[in-house]
């Protein structure tokens, strides 16, 4: 990776560190690493563990193929607002004025944090509140005047 990029970002010895000790962690039955712990309480589910959850193994297991550098390149995925917008779903400016023609809907306007699904709501679970308020601007789309 460093080669390709030309800079010197990645440290050999660090990430071997890191991984060796989580690979530890694997032969711990009370491990204090959090994604190993909810690895293994969701593969107690007889679902999970048949058709959803990857059996847990070690990072560094030989029979699990070699390491793969990936370059990543990150954006947002998910902002749970961003858009400010008033109950008919319109698009508002910086002075709260709405926007002629512009309607916002879903993660976008911010329904996320604490609606319908509460404040802990998981991916997937956002559906019911993309469909409310995409329900809102397509009523409020509808009826605006010509």
């Amino acid at each position: 990776m460093n080669r390709l990029t030309g800079e010197n970002l990645v440290d050999y010895k660090e990430v071997e560190r890191q991984i060796m000790a989580r690979d530890r962690q694997m032969d711990n039955t009370f491990t204090k690493d959090l994604q190993i712990t909810a690895l293994r309480g969701a593969r107690n589910y007889r679902g999970d563990r048949l058709i959803r959850v990857a059996a847990p193994h070690k990072i560094l297991d030989p029979k699990k193929g070699p390491l793969i550098a990936v370059r990543l390149n990150i954006v947002s995925r998910k902002t749970l607002g961003g858009l400010q917008t008033d109950l008919s779903a319109r698009v508002l400016d910086e002075t709260g004025q709405p926007i002629p023609g512009l309607y916002a809907a879903g993660e976008v306007c911010g329904f996320g944090g604490g609606g319908v699904h509460g404040y802990r709501s998981l991916e997937g679970t956002f559906l019911g509140g993309c469909l409310f308020s995409g329900r809102v601007a397509g009523r409020a789309i509808a009826h605006r005047p010509k």
